[in-house]
């Protein structure tokens, strides 16, 4: 029924939290982890292997021997996107974790209660390295957020650990997510055709700019390639989205002058 995708690299003080979240999970139905580890040199890959041994019939594992990310290439979008079985796909890194042993479970009955629906997200704790917490959701949740405000909200408008979809919306080929592939993209896309369903239990932990967390150790999104998506989502849609596009574009210059100031 899901597939879950989860990718790592130099998470060992965290991929326990990830790996536990995914086998506590209770659920009527079958669902898979998909765990790949980009060439740790701190001993994931090793953890991996051990969840591996002990779940076969859940946690598959791709162990490269050789750094993909440095050579240019997207671990989930090469490597795991195409071994996708699931009816749905779930998202969790190796340095976030889930804390509902039911999330799965009630992620996709809310999916399979609303067929005009193809995306679902909840709150998400948001855990710094002072110690504090704070969630990390939209303010003003509602049973059901139109693509607008997701294009309006940007990449931190929902946790990645968050996120179920429709395996049909995340395997859809489009000129947005050919030229960005993240999880804002993701968002929209899953948001276009019925908007996003919010849950509002908080069901994940999201760490911050931790040591080795992904926030703390990857670039950011180019800007200009965020421009293009938007422009092609623009197109793509005929310009039903356009105001919202505009808004956002607009914000994103702002923050990029005011971080150069």
């Amino acid at each position: 029924m899901v597939s879950v995708l989860c990718i790592t690299y130099n998470h060992a003080p965290y991929i326990r939290d990830a790996l536990d979240g995914f086998v506590g999970q209770r659920t009527d139905f079958r669902f898979e982890v998909l765990v790949h580890d980009d060439a740790s040199e701190d001993g994931t890959a090793d953890i991996v292997r051990e969840y591996a041994a002990r779940y076969p019939d859940l946690i598959r594992p791709v162990l490269q021997t050789a750094n993909q990310y440095s050579r240019g290439l997207q671990p989930t979008r090469t490597f795991l996107r195409p071994l996708v079985q699931g009816r749905y796909v779930a998202f969790c890194e190796g340095d976030d974790y889930w804390t509902d042993s039911g999330k799965l479970q009630k992620q996709v009955d809310a999916l399979e209660a609303h067929p005009e629906a193809d995306i679902c997200a909840h709150p998400a704790l948001s855990l710094w390295p002072d110690g504090s917490r704070h969630i990390m959701g939209p303010k003003r949740g509602g049973k059901v957020i139109p693509a607008e405000r997701v294009i309006l909200g940007g990449g931190a408008f929902v946790a990645t650990a968050s996120l179920l979809c429709r395996s049909s919306i995340y395997l859809k080929d489009s000129r947005m997510r050919d030229i960005l592939f993240n999880d804002y993209t993701l968002q929209i896309q899953g948001s276009l055709r019925g908007g996003m369903l919010y849950l509002p239990d908080c069901m994940s932990a999201y760490r911050f700019r931790h040591p080795g967390s992904w926030t703390a150790s990857h670039r950011a999104e180019d800007p200009l390639l965020l421009a293009r998506a938007l422009d092609a989502l623009d197109a793509e849609t005929a310009g039903r989205f356009h105001r919202a596009i505009r808004r956002r574009e607009r914000r994103d210059r702002l923050e990029q002058w005011l971080k150069r100031r």
